[in-house]
């Protein structure tokens, strides 16, 4: 079964914490270090972000840790290499995070054959029209056992939100709101209903909130409306203040959350 499916299958009671971070910042080398700290320190689930020029659904903190990590000299081969390294010591779900430019000028099909090969277990693409998604690549991740993970927003759709529910599989990524990436103090009322309309379409398959948490509040509101919550701005702006040294990131993270 794929590792995906096997950590919601066995989730019980538990809430998840998937975090994201963007390979090559702020280090070239510094990939595998972070996924195994991560592991190492109780993260459920690791999105690994391959930096890209233009990232439309980015707020500042990530556009400006892919531009370092391109600066640095990643591309989407070193991270398959980086991660073929460390394949055998990480046992929980690992998901690249990257726009579709990339992964078309890589190939398709070759590059779900690099995920197999370098153990992730799926793939966030947040501009892949759904269309290509359903004709074009769901058709060979499926070949390769991936999961694609699909993004739905407080304008999505009831409708196309049970739609991405029955052509999907993994989890679904519930954006808190329709804005760019970055941390936010709190969720409104207005994304608290967003949370409460969701919940009552009772969906087939388990969601994960991200977008906007960095602290104890926002933390607890994901994680009573959901399966668990992902943090990504925050995260990745500790990194960089501990320049790479991610036990002392994971350590400033946590002391946030509390």
């Amino acid at each position: 079964m794929n590792k995906i499916n096997t950590l919601f299958a066995n989730q019980g009671d538990k809430k998840f914490l998937s975090l994201y971070f963007c390979a090559g910042c702020p280090t070239l080398e510094s990939t595998g270090d972070v996924i195994l700290a991560m592991q190492r320190r109780g993260i459920d689930f690791i999105e690994v972000g391959i930096p890209f020029s233009d990232p439309l659904a980015d707020g500042p903190v990530i556009q400006s840790a892919a531009t370092q990590a391109l600066k640095n000299g990643m591309s989407v081969q070193l991270l398959f290499d980086q991660l073929k390294a460390i394949k055998d010591e990480v046992e929980i779900p690992l998901i690249l995070m990257g726009y579709l430019n990339p992964i078309l000028h890589y190939g398709i099909e070759p590059f779900c054959q690099s995920c197999v090969e370098s153990g992730v277990s799926g793939m966030i693409i947040p501009d892949l029209p759904f269309d290509d998604y359903l004709n074009i690549v769901k058709p060979i991740a499926d070949k390769y056992n991936l999961r694609v993970i699909m993004l739905i927003t407080p304008e999505t759709s009831d409708e196309r939100i049970r739609f991405i529910d029955d052509h999907t599989d993994g989890f679904i990524y519930m954006v808190s709101s329709a804005a760019i990436t970055g941390a936010q103090q709190s969720f409104n009322d207005a994304k608290q209903a967003y949370f409460r309309r969701i919940n009552a379409m009772q969906l087939r398959n388990p969601r994960m909130i991200g977008f906007g948490i960095s602290n104890a509040q926002t933390l607890k509101a994901a994680q009573d409306n959901a399966a668990g919550a992902i943090i990504g701005s925050k995260f990745v702006t500790l990194l960089n203040e501990a320049e790479g040294n991610a036990d002392i990131a994971l350590d400033r993270l946590f002391e946030a959350l509390a």
